[in-house]
């Protein structure tokens, strides 16, 4: 087997494993809209049902449409995730761990949709009582880091000439 796909299988797993184990933790040991203050005035532990995607988006769709989409999209991403690994070389390892960490979130996230019809969010940052960010989980941080290493990889590639 190819280290590229041993490396999904390993990061990806334990992707999984920590943002189930967490959201597990959370949703056995908070009332939902219960909040722990870890950071005065900046971050809490707050168990948040989530029943739209990242920051709530389509979460008012009527149900008849959001259920089907968040039941099918993720699986699409997992197969474009897996298409793209298939095209990435052994050697470009930031690549491989970027679409590792991206598919072990989906799963995590994907795991709740198909268990509970929402996502288990609960990392509450906050400006005091003036701002706050859209409570998120583990799988959403890994999304969002593996996003942004292609993104940066993007940017900061050589720029081939156009001839």
């Amino acid at each position: 087997m190819s280290i590229k796909y041993l490396l999904l299988a390993t990061i990806s797993g334990a992707v999984i494993a920590l943002d189930q184990l967490t959201k597990l933790y959370i949703h056995t040991h908070f009332h939902l809209g219960e909040s722990i203050m870890v950071v005065p005035k900046f971050f809490d532990l707050t168990y948040v049902r989530n029943f739209g995607a990242a920051f709530g988006i389509l979460s008012q769709t009527p149900i008849w449409f959001r259920e089907p989409f968040f039941n099918l999209v993720p699986f699409v991403a997992l197969i474009a995730i897996l298409w793209l690994l298939r095209g990435t070389k052994e050697h470009q390892r930031n690549q491989v761990f970027a679409l590792s960490v991206i598919f072990g979130g989906a799963i995590g996230n994907y795991i709740d949709r198909l268990r509970f019809k929402f996502v288990i969010d609960f990392l509450d940052f906050h400006y005091q009582e003036l701002y706050h960010f859209p409570a998120f989980n583990v799988a959403d941080s890994a999304i969002v880091c593996g996003v942004s290493i292609l993104l940066l990889q993007m940017l900061l590639a050589p720029k081939k000439e156009i001839a």
